[in-house]
């Protein structure tokens, strides 16, 4: 089955388990005045909601691509997400809000066995349904299906924490409804702003995956050709399309044809291991073989090397004849100020200029955006 087959199918029953607890919790919620019960039934709703929304950003996302937006639609799940996101936090405020109110008025609930019943059920299908959301969330890949999991497993607990609260009430009448009515909705809260910081983040263009960025840069270095893999940006377009770039150390020696075999076969090697499109591979160009040039390359590293606030150094080109010199250096993220910044180029500058007096010098500042 296809993966979106596989979400919207998912979801749906999602919807279905999550509108039947809803409906329970909030007859039970009415007949026993247990506010509680009532804002977890609200809970469910939302739930439900969440799921319509899934299988909304699943379709729109499974669109081809059209002349307005070539790469897809794929970033629409994440969009949908973020409505998500927001449907959970307002549940949780609305919720927060009701729950002061009876704190501040309190009520007495009134519990009957049948309600204790239905709401230990209730816990029972919400770990089911959300070990069943999360195992198909993992294997469609979809972020959406997962985060309704976790959810799932979440409003567990909270079944679990009013069934306690219930059962405290009975033995002991001591009522902790409203109090426990707000935590629950503090948590509802809480799980809201992490979702929707999350979806903004992905938004926004994370940081590629650590072992994705290196397992590409492994592969391309494995090519006998290339001296070195660096630059690696991947645009994420949604689970079924992610766009890249890197660039290469290659011998001064060869030729465009060998140039263009070369980045032919790395971009089949990359979208089959990865599935990422290489849409651009630049080249730096290196001759091993020049003595001088090599000693000057070491001379600059260890000054480079010297900053802490630098990753690295590459893309070194020389030409002794026509005196041109360019590098590259890595600054790491968060290594102070602009002005700091400033300072450490200048003084690498300066000390280059030292080393190499007559040379035209160009030092490009890249950012650590990979690993």
């Amino acid at each position: 089955m296809e993966r979106s087959s596989q979400i919207i199918r998912t979801s749906l029953i999602g919807i279905g388990a999550n509108l039947f607890l809803a409906a329970f919790k909030a007859a039970i919620g009415v007949l026993s005045n247990s506010i509680a019960i009532t804002m977890d039934a609200v809970n469910n709703l939302s739930d439900a909601m969440s799921s319509l929304i899934t299988i909304l950003g699943t379709k729109l996302a499974a669109k081809q691509p059209d002349r307005k937006h070539p790469l897809g639609y794929g970033r629409v799940e994440d969009l949908s997400a973020t409505v998500i996101s927001v449907i959970v936090l307002y549940a949780g405020v609305t919720s927060l809000i009701e729950s002061v109110k009876k704190i501040i008025h309190p009520e007495t609930a009134d519990y009957a066995a049948v309600s204790l019943v239905i709401i230990a059920v209730a816990v029972l299908v919400k770990i089911g349904l959300g070990l069943y959301v999360q195992k198909m969330g993992k294997k469609t890949d979809s972020d959406a299906l997962i985060a309704s999991g976790k959810d799932a497993m979440f409003d567990a607990v909270i079944s679990a924490s009013t069934l306690a609260a219930a059962l405290i009430y009975l033995c002991s009448e001591i009522s902790l409804e409203a109090w426990l009515g707000a935590a629950i909705s503090l948590l509802i809260v809480k799980s809201g702003v992490e979702m929707l910081r999350d979806t903004i983040s992905k938004i926004l263009g994370e940081r590629v995956d650590k072992d994705l960025a290196l397992g590409i840069k492994s592969a391309i270095s494995a090519f006998p050709e290339v001296l070195g893999t660096y630059d690696l940006i991947i645009h994420n377009y949604g689970p079924n399309l992610q766009v890249g770039s890197v660039h290469i150390e290659l011998p001064t020696d060869m030729t465009v044809a060998q140039l263009a075999a070369l980045e032919y076969r790395i971009e089949a090697e990359v979208f089959d291991k990865y599935r990422v499109v290489l849409t651009g591979i630049s080249v730096y160009a290196v001759d091993p073989d020049n003595p001088e040039g090599q000693k000057i390359h070491r001379d600059i590293r260890d000054i480079v090397e010297s900053y802490p606030e630098i990753a690295s150094m590459h893309g070194f080109y020389i030409d002794l004849k026509e005196k041109e010199l360019r590098f590259d250096i890595v600054l790491r993220l968060g290594a102070g100020s602009r002005e700091r910044q400033k300072e450490i180029y200048a003084d690498i500058r300066r000390r280059v200029e030292e080393r190499c007096p007559g040379y035209h010098i160009q030092i490009n500042v890249d950012y650590d955006i990979s690993d």
